[in-house]
């Protein structure tokens, strides 16, 4: 199973790490990898996460990394990263802006 990062995945990547970086320049690197990685074990096992609570019906689902959440979809032979957010966000306004 293949793993495919989203647009708006790998820039959450970029801002996670950037934000890391104001106090830490190398951990930024490393846990942006952090992430990465688990990203791509998501291929291992892709159905291991429950669906998305009270949006079953879109199909994301989410792993916990730390204080983030890595939301994906898991299909046929692909696993889809749709965004990488911090828990602390309000991530259903993000996954789904118009109400969904």
């Amino acid at each position: 199973m293949r793993v495919r990062l989203s647009a708006k995945a790998r820039t959450d990547l970029f801002e996670i790490g950037d934000w890391i970086e104001r106090d830490s320049p190398k951990r930024a690197e490393s846990f942006v990898d952090e992430i990465y990685d688990a990203c791509q074990r998501l291929a291992q096992s892709p159905r291991a996460y429950r669906l998305l609570p009270g949006h079953e019906d879109s199909g994301i689902r989410r792993k916990p990394f730390g204080n983030y959440l890595i939301f994906y979809l898991a299909g046929d032979g692909i696993v889809e990263i749709v965004r990488v957010l911090h828990g602390a966000r309000d991530y259903e306004a993000l996954l789904f802006p118009e109400g969904d």
